[in-house]
């Protein structure tokens, strides 16, 4: 047998594939009986001893455990090269290859179950929940596959579909490891209790640190529930769990692992990619940036596939499904955007910023690092602070002493928020309630404050979760927008409050003071006014406000891109930003999120002869 040797250490270490048991051999033939039982120990912190047979010249398991556990045991060998030397056998290394290639392609020829057969099966186990036209038609595609994925937009029934494809699977020793949001947890036990009964099992939170989880796994819970955050803290505990090779496991707002490998809670996931019997990615904003959002997502379904951002696309579509908004038949949302003036103090203020920013970055982005873009993102911000209001700035020590400054502050708080306040009176005064954004806490704080006698409220990320009967919490925030006819108005920040909520039932119309580069919180929270179960004679309306000649426009102009290319990657017709734009009256009185592209299109912003100069 050929090997292939890699090092000039003291061990031996042989990698081996057993094609008639489809286990992974490691061998030696070395007298170091210690050298050789530290890494059978370090082998079982990553998975259960009773998969793994030891000797004093030979460690085996199961293969698909070592394509899971190969990153961690190379790492360990290279942090001991003095002691070892690997050597992988050609078979071994085929095998390492062609892995998930084959995966993959066995995976896109399945023939799928019918419809029929679907209904049939769930209702033949007790699944009490009638699925829809689209989740049966998604199910028809996906629900063979080993691993896929559902895009459908908010409201159309993810986590029901998701329990379905679950359910349509799995034997009765089978669990489901759900991966989420914290505040998704309330909507996987609602629909676990609507698909299967109240009394049927419930959801086990994996939380509080390695010992309480450990200690929650001693009872075998069924069905578990685990945050993004969570998850690296006890990395070894969940790969244990998953080495029973029984444990499906699903990714609730897959995007959050798209920043891949150089995210911690990213990495986590793809590192133990290949343990879980089956696997699910759910999003209804899966590339908020580009296609390369999907790398991630994909890697996790299919770990070992080459992929690429130009290829990604195509692999993606035979696994992936989405019911669209006009698939559900929801009224199309009527976007307006209103340009408000700077007054002229504003706008000389703002011409020194802008020159100031220029001083500090270059002409040209020659450095895409994340440092790079962390520096730009800051920059920009400061503009888009001060353009959504003034007052902003004055945190600035170079401005806090400005005499300009302090005079624009005593005249108003800018022209966007005078006319944002406005715009909520008017449609409190024809009974309309008004869902208001802003990416700046203290923007959010300010316009519930000078609307507070219309009841407003205001949720930002310094607002706890909690009892939806204590009005201090999120919950009971967003309880009285719903039941209390004098809160006309709410007020929130799209890094809070994208996600989880839905207020369609009692308000159509939203304005954004401002918007950053974060495509998918403008998505997620636009969605929280247009979803299934608006009345089909709604008029939902979004009014983006921005200050004529100004960063605001850059911003849209980024936005808009990025919704039209997710639209074209999903083929979704219905995912679309038509700005229809609206005059002013005038005599009526996130930088993290920046992309390479994102930075592009500011330093032209800047430097190519852009407004303003």
């Amino acid at each position: 047998m050929q090997l292939l040797r890699i090092g000039l250490n003291n061990m031996d270490i042989r990698i081996d594939y057993l094609t008639y048991n489809e286990q992974v051999n490691i061998s030696n033939d070395s007298s170091d009986k210690a050298a050789w039982k530290a890494l059978y120990i370090f082998i079982c912190d990553y998975l259960p001893m009773s998969v793994v047979s030891y000797s004093d010249c030979s460690i085996t398991f199961p293969w698909r455990y070592f394509l899971s556990v190969k990153g961690f045991v190379g790492q360990y060998l290279s942090a001991h090269r003095d002691q070892y030397r690997v050597v992988f056998s050609d078979r071994a290394k085929s095998m390492l290859k062609i892995a998930n290639d084959t995966s993959y392609n066995t995976a896109i020829s399945l023939s799928g179950r019918t419809e029929r057969e679907i209904r049939n099966y769930l209702a033949s186990i007790g699944f009490k929940r009638r699925l829809t036209d689209n989740q049966t038609h998604n199910l028809s595609k996906i629900s063979q596959l080993p691993g896929a994925a559902t895009f459908s937009v908010p409201g159309a029934g993810k986590t029901t579909e998701a329990l379905a494809f679950f359910f349509l699977n799995a034997t009765e020793t089978d669990r489901l490891l759900v991966v989420a949001p914290k505040n998704a947890f309330g909507a996987w036990d609602e629909q676990l209790d609507a698909c299967m009964g109240e009394n049927y099992r419930e959801f086990i939170r994996l939380r509080d640190g390695g010992v309480a989880i450990q200690a929650a796994l001693q009872s075998n819970p069924r069905f578990m529930l685990i945050t993004y955050d969570q998850l690296p803290r006890v990395k070894n505990t969940i790969v244990s769990l998953l080495s029973s090779g029984n444990v499906y496991m699903f990714l609730d707002e897959s995007h959050r692992i798209k920043g891949g490998k150089q995210i911690k809670r990213a990495d986590a996931i793809l590192e133990m990619a290949n343990l879980p019997k089956r696997k699910l990615i759910m999003s209804g904003t899966p590339m908020p940036q580009s296609p390369k959002d999907l790398i991630s997502q994909f890697r996790f379904l299919y770990p070992t596939k080459d992929v690429t951002e130009t290829t990604v696309t195509d692999l993606i579509q035979p696994i992936f499904v989405r019911t669209t908004k006009g698939q559900l038949g929801i009224p199309k949302l009527e976007h307006k955007v209103v340009q408000v003036p700077m007054t002229q103090l504003q706008r000389e203020i703002y011409k020194t910023l802008k020159s100031e920013i220029c001083r500090q970055l270059n002409p040209v982005l020659s450095d895409s690092s994340r440092y790079e873009l962390r520096r730009i993102g800051k920059c920009v911000m400061k503009v888009m602070e001060f353009v959504s209001n003034p007052a902003l700035l004055s945190n600035d020590m170079d401005y806090a002493f400005d005499r300009r400054v302090g005079a624009l502050l005593l005249a108003s708080d800018g022209p966007k928020i005078d006319y944002v306040c406005r715009r909520a009176r008017e449609l409190a005064a024809e009974g309309k309630k008004v869902l208001i954004w802003s990416s700046f806490v203290r923007n959010v704080e300010l316009i519930a404050l000078r609307l507070s006698d219309l009841g407003a409220e205001f949720i930002h990320g310094g607002v706890d979760a909690g009892d939806d009967s204590d009005q201090d919490t999120r919950e009971g925030k967003i309880m009285r927008f719903h039941t209390d006819d004098t809160c006309k108005v709410l007020v929130a920040n799209p890094a809070a409050c994208s996600e989880g909520i839905s207020l369609h039932k009692v308000c159509q119309y939203a304005i954004y003071l401002d918007r950053s580069f974060n495509a998918a919180h403008y998505m997620q929270s636009e969605d929280r006014i247009h979803r299934l179960g608006l009345d089909l004679n709604a008029n939902p309306q979004v009014e983006f406000v921005e200050c004529e000649d100004s960063v605001d426009q850059v911003v849209r102009s980024r936005l808009e891109l990025k919704v039209k290319t997710m639209a074209q990657a999903l083929e979704d017709s219905s995912l679309n930003v038509e700005i229809s734009s609206v005059d002013y009256d005038e005599e009526v009185e996130d930088y993290d999120s920046l992309t390479a592209d994102d930075a592009k299109a500011v330093i032209e912003y800047f430097f190519g002869g852009g407004q303003n100069d």
